[in-house]
């Protein structure tokens, strides 16, 4: 499911809040990308969905406490992923006596906020070229299922990736200088 522009996200946390049974739209239209995030950060499959449980747990738990304030859904959701997958390791790390690695934690979340931002970069980008982008890189799909899945060339299909990640390198450009 392709994720909602800022205003359907926002009128679909507001629905949720006002009525939990609505988080289900939340739910769907996120799921993916916080499974996506989650999967790459850790190994085994089976963590990472019990992780992306747990995150959509907690934001359930937690979503009347949810406010804009310049900061989307997604990127609220990934924060609480991010914190569960610390969590996570923490308390294995505790089990087994690992040291922990100083660098790791300060590097993630200026990694954490590259993504975000990112996200937010893809969500700007017309409708196909998200749709290739999110199901390229998130969902890790190859040209040809994409193809298959849009019904055009894979020649298409690589032409919309290069578009996208000419117009988001520009737009990570211009905002960084």
């Amino acid at each position: 499911m392709a994720s909602p522009s800022n205003a359907d996200e926002r009128s679909l946390v507001e629905a949720a809040q006002k009525d939990p049974a609505r988080f289900a739209d939340l739910y769907e239209a996120h799921v993916d990308r916080v499974y996506a995030y989650i999967r790459r950060r850790v190994r085994d499959r089976g963590e990472a969905e019990d992780l992306t449980s747990a995150v959509f747990h907690q934001a359930l738990a937690n979503l009347q406490k949810f406010e804009w304030r310049g900061v989307t859904f997604a990127a609220w959701l990934l924060r609480i992923a991010s914190n569960a997958i610390a969590d996570r390791w923490n308390s294995s790390r505790r089990e087994t006596n690992d040291p922990a690695p100083e660098e790791r934690t300060a590097t993630e979340i200026p990694s954490l906020e590259r993504n975000v931002m990112l996200a937010q970069l893809v969500d700007g980008l017309p409708p196909d070229q998200r749709r290739v982008i999110v199901e390229r890189f998130v969902e890790q799909r190859s040209i040809r299922e994409i193809a298959e899945a849009l019904g055009r060339s894979e020649g298409a299909v690589k032409q919309l990736q290069f578009r996208a990640l000419t117009a988001l390198r520009a737009q990570l450009e211009k905002s960084h200088g």
